[in-house]
């Protein structure tokens, strides 16, 4: 693990909403995902997007202790990135685990540290925010965008109490 060295301000297309804390917020999340990335001209993405938000609100639903408050859900395109970011109330780290046999289920982070190029966790005042980043293979478009002139810090607030910023890595090898 090491710090995330990515503070980037979206220079392109930003989406920020929110979600219920229930079973219909991975779908919600990922026909938001779909549609935004069709209007940015980013739809090579999408499918995969899909399935790796699915990933992270799911993780959530399912592991973290947000005593039902709502997530966020945060899209940045900048540059030749796509970032996906899922803000929860519960400040503990997404824990990796290496799924056996014999446990059905468990492979949700291994498929996240498989398919995204890069990941992370930053915990916030009020939680954490977890992260993934797609290469969009070109330089996202700013033109008519306006909203993207707003800067979108993407570590979110000051760490407290001094905590890193965290990249995950499971030594798993990608083919590019």
């Amino acid at each position: 693990m090491t710090a995330d060295p990515h503070q980037r301000a979206a220079t392109g297309p930003r989406l920020s909403i929110t979600l219920p804390a229930h079973g219909q917020a991975a779908g919600m999340a990922r026909r938001a995902i779909q549609k935004a990335l069709r209007s940015w001209d980013l739809e090579h993405l999408a499918e995969t997007a899909a399935l790796l938000v699915s990933e992270l609100v799911g993780n959530v639903l399912r592991h973290a202790r947000t005593g039902g408050a709502p997530l966020e859900l945060r899209l940045a395109a900048t540059g030749n990135r796509l970032r996906i970011e899922v803000v929860d109330a519960d400040p503990r780290a997404p824990a990796m685990r290496i799924p056996s046999a014999d446990v059905e289920g468990g492979y949700g982070l291994v498929l996240v540290e498989a398919l995204a190029d890069d990941w992370g966790a930053q915990p916030t005042p009020n939680g954490k925010v977890v992260w993934i980043e797609l290469r969009t293979g070109a330089e996202v478009e700013t033109a008519g965008h306006p909203e993207a002139r707003e800067a979108i810090n993407s570590r979110g607030p000051a760490r407290p109490h001094g905590l890193p910023s965290l990249r995950f890595s499971t030594g798993i090898a990608r083919t590019a």
